[in-house]
């Protein structure tokens, strides 16, 4: 395979090495799934000696419809022509059938391994469609049925997102897409996940997006409280702590418990490690290290849990609440991101994406014109909501485990603060108009 992966690998909205000069992108491994169809791992490297796996599955001479050729194409190797293959649909089917088969596929250095999960019917005879808006991985949608993830970047090791859904679905906890089958090959000796596929969440709504149309009906409505507005997200923010802490439960139980000495110095290491490039912080770095400090002889309890909840990463169906993508927190080692945590990191990403969502719409709609006074008023009915749904979720949660995650004040506090300096962090590094979110969460914290 003699395809030009250097030059279209940096066009595709998964790649994720647009930041550094890549110096070659050559196939490590190949497989044949069929005559027309291959199974590639594209070896990547750069001028700063770092490497990533990237996985494409390449078909040969057989164009996707018109109107996607030109972003699908990679390019050509003798007289032949190839492909991105998840942009045709016959590809996404025969892959499924794959799975359904639990086929074995390729040499025996090379293996890929195809599993259906037990008791599920897959949806052969749908024709699938490619969505266009995930950043890190590719989806393929099998109409109202399933969705097929390929993940992009491979990384040896097992992947959290099969393993927690897999022990969820197969707990029948009704708070995740159920898992249907997956796929993989090895890497180093270890498992490499390829993929996965899942039920299909249809008629969904998106958390995040909810939370904003209720904080946009808020600051529309100046003379109501939070509980007032048509949009009150409050009764929403129960439901989806009950499904939080539901979750919470299935994995402690299938995965186990055990204690750890809270982890200090993890967060001292990354309060260090932002503050060199977040000045604004500095001023708080001695207040937020005592905190820190003060836990260094606590012990916590650890379990298996998402490690990178936030708003974005739930769904209401007209069933009730999903969580997804329980890949962890991004950017991180996979070993890490399969490490037990509290289950109070998963609260603090909930509590610190309510802050998000009304204060982001503040700092957008900011103007150096507005009147001071306005902006106060604002920023107090944000504080408000803030305040309902987060106390809203904590309820929902403590209904489900018989303990408010609020009773934990100073370790809950502690996990809010390490979040808001890795948001310090992000912000500084992606989105400098969105840093005095964290900041001022900060502050308050620490206050």
């Amino acid at each position: 395979m003699n395809l030009p992966f250097d030059k279209w690998l940096p066009q595709q909205r998964w790649y994720a090495g647009r930041s550094r000069e890549l110096t070659s992108a050559d196939p490590a491994v190949v497989v044949s799934l069929r005559d027309d169809l291959e199974l590639a791992l594209i070896d990547v490297s750069y001028s700063d000696g770092s490497r990533e796996r990237y996985q494409v599955i390449v078909q040969w001479n057989i164009e996707p419809i018109e109107e996607f050729t030109d972003a699908a194409m990679i390019g050509t190797d003798g007289d032949r022509t190839a492909y991105d293959a998840l942009y045709d649909p016959a590809a996404g089917q025969y892959l499924l059938s794959l799975i359904d088969m639990s086929a074995t596929v390729g040499p025996p250095d090379a293996l890929v391994r195809f599993l259906k999960e037990p008791d599920v019917t897959l949806p052969l005879d749908v024709a699938p469609r490619l969505l266009g808006v995930e950043q890190s991985n590719s989806s393929v949608v099998f109409e109202q049925e399933a969705v097929l993830k390929i993940f992009r970047r491979i990384t040896p090791g097992t992947h959290p997102d099969i393993e927690l859904n897999r022990a969820l679905a197969r707990a029948g906890n009704p708070h995740v897409a159920r898992l249907l089958g997956s796929f993989e090959t090895t890497c180093d000796e270890q498992p490499c996940a390829l993929g996965m596929v899942t039920d299909f969440a249809a008629n969904s709504a998106e958390g995040w997006d909810m939370a904003l149309a209720s904080t946009r009906d808020l600051f529309a409505e100046g003379d109501l409280y939070a509980d007032e507005v048509g949009g009150d997200f409050a009764g929403e923010s129960f439901r989806l702590g009950e499904a939080v802490a539901s979750v919470h439960a299935t994995l402690a139980d299938r995965l186990g418990t055990t204690s750890t000495p809270f982890p200090t110095d993890t967060m001292l290491e990354r309060l260090a490690a932002v503050a060199k490039v977040v000045p604004e912080i500095e001023e708080y770095v001695p207040l937020i290290e005592e905190r820190y400090r003060k836990l260094a002889e606590e012990t916590v309890v650890v379990q298996r849990v998402h490690g990178d909840l936030h708003l974005g990463q739930v769904l209401r169906t007209p069933e009730g609440w999903l969580v997804i993508d329980f890949e962890g927190e991004p950017g991180q080692p996979l070993d890490q991101r399969r490490r037990p945590d509290s289950p109070l990191r998963d609260v603090a990403g909930m509590l610190r994406s309510y802050e998000y969502a009304a204060f982001q719409r503040l700092i957008d709609q900011s103007s150096d014109s507005r009147d001071e006074d306005l902006d106060r008023q604002l920023g107090a009915r944000a504080r408000e909501w803030v305040d309902r749904n987060a106390g809203s979720f904590c309820e929902g949660y403590a209904e489900i485990t018989g303990a408010d995650p609020r009773d934990s004040g100073p370790l809950l506090l502690t996990y809010e603060l390490d979040k808001a300096v890795y948001e310090a962090g992000y912000e500084a590094r992606h989105r400098p108009s969105w840093l005095p979110i964290p900041l001022k969460s900060i502050a308050r914290l620490v206050g």
